[in-house]
Formats: C-alpha cells, sequence, structure tokens
C-alpha cells in the first residue's frame, strides 16, 4: 500500500511554498499556495499586520501578547432555506466564528520543539490490520438510505433517491501527507452519477481539487459560506454555498449546514475567509430519515443545538481521529472518546465512525482510535449494534 519513498521510518511532512506546484492526485496537480510544515494540511499560520499568525492566541512575534478570538456574531435564523446556485456577498473574514483562537507562535515553537506530528515506529505498526473491506454499492431506491465509506470524510450516502458524496478524496496523497495507509474504499468507476457533493471546509484532507476534477462541471456543489468563488473558479456553475443555519433542497432531499468546532484555511493568506460545519441530511420527500455528516470538529456547545434544532437524527457520521498531541488538537479535532459524547449530545440513535485509519495526520497509534471508540460506546451503556465501526469500502443500510 506504500512505496519506498513511504515507508513509517520515513514519513514526513512535504512543504510547498506559495507559487508553487501543490499535492498531485489521480489528475494532476493542484496548483496553488500551499500549506507549511507543522500544521494540518491547508492549515498554517498566516502572517498578520503585526508580523504574527493571524487569529491565534500566544505572544506576537515582538513578544507582545496576540489578539484573542472574537465572540461569533449572530448566524442566520434556524431553517432559512437558500436557492440553488444563489451568487452571495460575505464578510472578508469569519474568524469571529471561531470557538477557540487559534495556535500562536508559542505553541508552533512547542511543537517543533517536540516534534509529534506522527506516530512513534510501534504505531504504525498496525497499518496491514486496518479494516478494509470494499463491496458493492447498495441501489438508491426511493425509501432507502444507505451509507458507504470510501475513507477518511469521504461517504458515498445514497438518500431520497439521490447520490451524495461528502468531502470526497480520491486522491492517493494530499499535501504534507504521506500516501494513503488504505487505499480508497470505492473505486471511482463504481459510482454512479452523483447528485450532490457537500464539503464541510477548505482543508487539503477535506477539499480535494483532483477529485472534484472528475465530476461533471454541473454537478451540485454545496459549500461553506465564502468558498463558492474556488469553485467557480474551477468550473462548477452550480454552487451554492450556505451560513449555518441555512439550508437548500435537492429533489426532495433537505441539506441544512450546521456549525462545527473547526477553522479554515488553504492557502498563506485566506485564515478564515470561508465558513467550515457539518450538514443534516433530510429525506423529506420519503422516510423522514435524518443523517448528520459532522465533518472535521472539536467537541464543544454546537452538538446540543444541533441535536435541539435538527430532532431525530438516524446516524451521525462522526470523526474520531487524528487527536494527537491532545494539547494540540483538542480545540478542532473530536478523541474518541469526544466523539461519543457529541452523539449523546446530539441525541443520535446510531454512530458511524470517520476521519481515522486513511491518513497519517497525526500522532496516536493507526488503530488506537478504533479500539478506544468501542471502548467508549460501552462504557457509555449503549446497544452495540448502534455504533456502526464499518470497515472502509463497507456499507449499511437505515
Amino acid at each position: 500500500m506504500t512505496d519506498q519513498a513511504d515507508r513509517p521510518d520515513t514519513l514526513r511532512r512535504a512543504a510547498v511554498r506559495p507559487g508553487t506546484t501543490g499535492g498531485r492526485g489521480p489528475d494532476g496537480p493542484d496548483t496553488e499556495p500551499a500549506a507549511e510544515p507543522g500544521a494540518e494540511p491547508g492549515a498554517e499560520p498566516d502572517a498578520g499586520a503585526d508580523g504574527g499568525p493571524d487569529g491565534g492566541a500566544g505572544e506576537g512575534a515582538d513578544g507582545g501578547p496576540r489578539r484573542p478570538a472574537v465572540p461569533g456574531r449572530t448566524a442566520p435564523a434556524h431553517g432559512v432555506v437558500r436557492a440553488l446556485a444563489e451568487v452571495r456577498m460575505w464578510p472578508r473574514s469569519f474568524a469571529d466564528r471561531l470557538t477557540t483562537p487559534l495556535p500562536g507562535m508559542r505553541e508552533f515553537a512547542r511543537l517543533a520543539r517536540e516534534g509529534a506530528l506522527r506516530p512513534a515506529p510501534e504505531g504504525l505498526h498496525g497499518i496491514p490490520d486496518l479494516p478494509y473491506e470494499p463491496g458493492p454499492l447498495p441501489e438508491a431506491r426511493p425509501g432507502t438510505v444507505a451509507v458507504t465509506w470510501a475513507g477518511h470524510a469521504s461517504w458515498v450516502v445514497r438518500i431520497g433517491g439521490l447520490t451524495v458524496l461528502t468531502d470526497p478524496v480520491w486522491s492517493r496523497r494530499i499535501l504534507g501527507t504521506p500516501a494513503r495507509m488504505t487505499p480508497v474504499g470505492v473505486r471511482w468507476e463504481d459510482l454512479p452519477p452523483v447528485d450532490a457533493v457537500l464539503i464541510s471546509h477548505n482543508h487539503y484532507d477535506h477539499l480535494d481539487a483532483p477529485t472534484l476534477k472528475r465530476l461533471p462541471r454541473n454537478t451540485p456543489l454545496f459549500v461553506p459560506a465564502g468558498l463558492a468563488r474556488w469553485c467557480r473558479r474551477r468550473g462548477f456553475t452550480t454552487v451554492t454555498e450556505l451560513d449555518w443555519w441555512e439550508a437548500v433542497e435537492l429533489r426532495g432531499v433537505r441539506f441544512d449546514f450546521v456549525p462545527a468546532h473547526h477553522w479554515s484555511k488553504r492557502t498563506l493568506i485566506d485564515t478564515c475567509r470561508s465558513l467550515w460545519g457539518g450538514w443534516v441530511l433530510t429525506d423529506r420527500a420519503g422516510t423522514g430519515t435524518r443523517v448528520y455528516f459532522a465533518g472535521d470538529t472539536g467537541y464543544g456547545h454546537w452538538f446540543r443545538e444541533i441535536g435541539r434544532r435538527h430532532p431525530g437524527i438516524d446516524l451521525a457520521l462522526m470523526p474520531i481521529g487524528a487527536y494527537a498531541p491532545r494539547w494540540w488538537l483538542r480545540d478542532v479535532h473530536a478523541d474518541p472518546e469526544e466523539a461519543v459524547r457529541a452523539c449523546q449530545d446530539l441525541g443520535a440513535r446510531r454512530m458511524a465512525p470517520m476521519h481515522w485509519g486513511t491518513f497519517v495526520l497525526s500522532a496516536e497509534p493507526v488503530l488506537e482510535p478504533l479500539l478506544r471508540v468501542r471502548a467508549a460506546w460501552a462504557r457509555a451503556g449503549l446497544d452495540r449494534a448502534d455504533l456502526w465501526d464499518l470497515p472502509i469500502g463497507a456499507s449499511a443500510l437505515l
């Protein structure tokens, strides 16, 4: 699954300077300014007016205090339904939606000093045991809701007769990471026509330009506020961007964009210039089944509010990986125990773990997220049948 350059003892982060070629996928390079070492793919410090990383905490380059995150402004009223492909104007920054300040120079210095970006060699020994069982896709019939895990945060969701992709990443590599530990669970050639694509935010492991290039340019893309321009520059003609608590409907299926505890960044100069969040999918014309896709998120107060506004979630697709070291990632990536707690806050009946077992993004052993989420589910006294810990490539029907 990995070539000589991707052996565990040579795992390393790529550093691509602005104006050079980014990560290469099956359809060629994504040529946009790229990430710096030591950050999540597409997520590096941005030089602000004071010379320090934009929007973070700690000290600036001059040793003075960094400005804290601003409390979030009021988002639109719940349930506003927007028109497809509506062209909208947005503020220059969404930094006031941050739940917590971004890391500052002190945090980056500590990360560089500790070098805790990858698992120890023994933590990589579990790669051959990562669950990978690709199978045929279920049929997408009205009244049927099915999910197939393609890996990381990429799902094929069959709902209301539609085929929907979430954060599709079919590339073997993304910027700043070694090659995939496991192949994609669904061959691109086996996908039926895609009716819609949901994007949670613009980090490279969730917004993959080479994968999107494979889609017809009239494919409906549903994206966070501020991201439509990026998509339209790549030729997509049906792009709908939403603020938190807004929705769009497509052929009887409703897609609500909801908050997350995360952030956005893709280049050196665009910190928080687009929004981030998750999605609630509801089969309004059929069964009323409701699926929550969390995207990428830390743990916090939003889960209870999402559950209050969207009661009766049948399945929560929840991230459980990329959480170590905890001091560095706790604000933006839930760990397995927090994912179980978030599922309970949502009032969701079932949970399917994701965001683990695909890319090496952090320092925990590669199999640890699965073992910990199973243990946390059991400690919470929840029905084991409602934890859908699917292998990559496997499907489940609601």
